[in-house]
């Protein structure tokens, strides 16, 4: 263990962008001159004094030193995601880490890869998307496939009209229920329904996969459908963790703790877990 697994470094709120009624995403400023850096699928556990701590995905680019971007659901009973709400541009917090083991995007290079993210699974690839975008030579077709369950509840917004755009990158989008005023001119279906027209070349496609969990064994038969082994999953269950040192034990499946272990896993990995 390193001095920043236990230790939070204090950083300020400079700047907070809502996405939904629900969400928010933060820049959290470093006001040390050490840098940042951490690669794409870990994350940092940030404290807000009074209400605790919690984990949360790096959603900004790993290019990017002084700063880092999370965003934020707040649930009823979530204290720190609460509190995080509450807070100010200009207030200060805590930030433990980075944390876990990453997407290892250098063994994807030469490879086609698919992005899956359901809701506010997103956040958890951004970072690997904005990677993969500023390295864009070193892999071959790039493919995000987002679902949300209406357009109110979609995260984002200005980068998935950025990615539409891009030559770079094939973004399509599906929404559960499209809006009763009728503005929403988008695909409506679940995100499985967005497989079948997918033209992939299955044994050389790696799987980025993130979103509720009840959509995992859907995308997974999707997946397996169009040949992507199970070796080529690669999930992010960073739901799962809350110390972040695997002292607590709330992460724990199998023999295998999330925060430690993981949170990357692949789908052969996951399935081998809950066997054990």
């Amino acid at each position: 263990m390193q001095r920043e697994d236990y230790i939070p470094r204090p950083v300020v709120i400079d700047n907070i962008r809502p996405e939904t009624l629900t969400e928010k995403s933060f820049t959290l400023r470093f006001t040390d001159d050490e840098p940042f850096t951490f690669r794409p699928g870990q994350f940092v556990e940030v404290s807000v004094l009074g209400a605790g701590e919690a984990p949360f995905c790096i959603a900004s680019s790993p290019a990017q030193t002084d700063a880092i971007e999370i965003t934020v659901r707040k649930y009823a009973e979530g204290m720190v995601g609460s509190a995080l709400h509450e807070r100010q541009v200009g207030d200060y917090v805590g930030v433990r880490g980075p944390l876990g083991n990453p997407f290892p995007l250098e063994e994807f290079e030469g490879r086609d890869i698919l992005i899956v993210a359901g809701g506010i699974g997103l956040p958890a690839v951004r970072a690997c998307i904005l990677y993969i975008l500023d390295h864009r030579d070193n892999y071959r077709n790039v493919t995000l496939l987002y679902g949300a369950r209406t357009p109110a509840d979609r995260v984002y917004e200005d980068d998935l009209g950025i990615w539409e755009g891009s030559p770079d990158i094939v973004c399509q989008q599906t929404v559960d229920i499209a809006d009763e005023a009728g503005t929403w001119d988008g695909h409506v279906g679940l995100i499985t329904t967005l497989f079948e027209p997918l033209q992939i070349d299955g044994p050389q496609t790696t799987a980025i996969i993130v979103g509720p969990a009840v959509m995992y064994p859907f995308v997974v038969a999707e997946c397996q459908n169009k040949g992507i082994t199970d070796e080529n999953m690669y999930f992010s269950l960073e739901r799962h963790m809350k110390c972040g040192v695997g002292k607590c034990g709330h992460c724990t499946i199998g023999n295998k703790y999330v925060c430690l272990d993981g949170p990357v896993f692949t789908y052969a990995q996951m399935r081998q877990m809950h066997d054990e």
